[in-house]
């Protein structure tokens, strides 16, 4: 049998002094599991982001072989970048673009018109940015402007918006008969994803520049933007020139998809048969499967109208 721990009387300036320590290595202890629990975090994060940059970088060299494709026969390609404030489209263009060579592609983005533009064709001021032979032009944003953002916001009159979904058909109809390559994206966020992309940009000054006065009055104006993206898809979506629709609260599943989709919608030559170019499901829909699902919801929350 063991003999017994003896305890020595402490004086309590003594026991003061112990319980000092246990409760400075408690701290001690609780800070060390904290930092390691941090850095355990921050590796993960590093390691999820290089396994995302290795995927993009994966599919971004079939975006090189793809446009030295188009290069080679002359052939001109549109990509148009539509959705919601903060729903993604200026980083997927980046990644799309990060590796591709930078003779063959620009990307538009166009401010307010002038007063000279406003007297103008509406179309005029984006066909001046039309792709030459083996060149491909990215829209963030396009011509769609006039019909969402302009009509909610008021930017434009109700007479100007329906000549334009009257139009826009035969417009881009007319595009693909000429041959050129015409893709529309539109990158769909949810409402509460979008609420928190926007707080990022409120308080982080690297985002602040991407917050503006009307991406202030998105989350207000949500259901007028969903009305007009039902109409705009109703209308403009066609076997020609579909749109193809993103979700994309996930940034990086959205960016590999939408490369996907442009690597499996061109037959070039080159194109490495071991990767999957299949768009997820999850991720891409088209835009006949969004009126579908959307009108379904209308329904269901007692909206009947067409």
């Amino acid at each position: 049998m063991a003999e017994p721990v003896e305890v020595p009387n402490l004086s309590d300036e003594e026991q003061r002094k112990l319980l000092q320590k246990v409760a400075k290595l408690k701290a001690d202890n609780k800070k060390l599991r904290a930092e390691k629990k941090q850095r355990g975090e921050e590796e993960a994060a590093a390691l999820r982001k290089y396994r995302h940059e290795s995927e993009i970088r994966t599919f971004a060299s079939q975006l090189i072989v793809m446009q030295r494709h188009l290069e080679e026969s002359d052939r001109k390609m549109i990509i148009l970048f539509e959705g919601r404030d903060a729903a993604g489209k200026g980083g997927a263009i980046r990644r799309i673009t990060r590796f591709m060579n930078q003779k063959h592609y620009r990307v538009v983005a166009l401010g307010k018109p002038t007063r000279e533009q406003r007297s103008q064709w509406f179309f005029q001021k984006y066909v001046e940015h039309f792709p030459r032979g083996g060149e491909i032009i990215l829209f963030d944003r396009s011509w769609y402007n006039r019909a969402m953002v302009e009509p909610v916001f008021g930017f434009c009159t109700e007479q100007e918006h329906d000549n334009f979904m009257r139009g826009v058909v035969g417009f881009e109809k007319d595009l693909a008969r000429q041959g050129i390559m015409l893709f529309k994206f539109y990158f769909s966020v949810t409402k509460e994803e979008q609420e928190r992309r926007f707080d990022i940009r409120r308080f982080d000054p690297l985002e602040q520049w991407k917050l503006s006065e009307v991406d202030l009055q998105a989350q207000d104006r949500w259901e007028d933007f969903t009305e007009r993206k039902l109409q705009m898809l109703k209308r403009t979506h066609t076997s020609e020139t579909p749109w193809t629709v993103i979700r994309s609260d996930n940034k990086h599943l959205a960016r590999l998809n939408a490369i996907k989709v442009l690597l499996s919608s061109v037959n070039y030559e080159g194109r490495n048969t071991e990767l999957d170019f299949v768009p997820d499901p999850k991720i891409v829909t088209s835009g006949a499967l969004e009126i579908e699902k959307m009108s379904t919801e209308r329904m269901r929350n007692g909206n009947f109208s067409t």
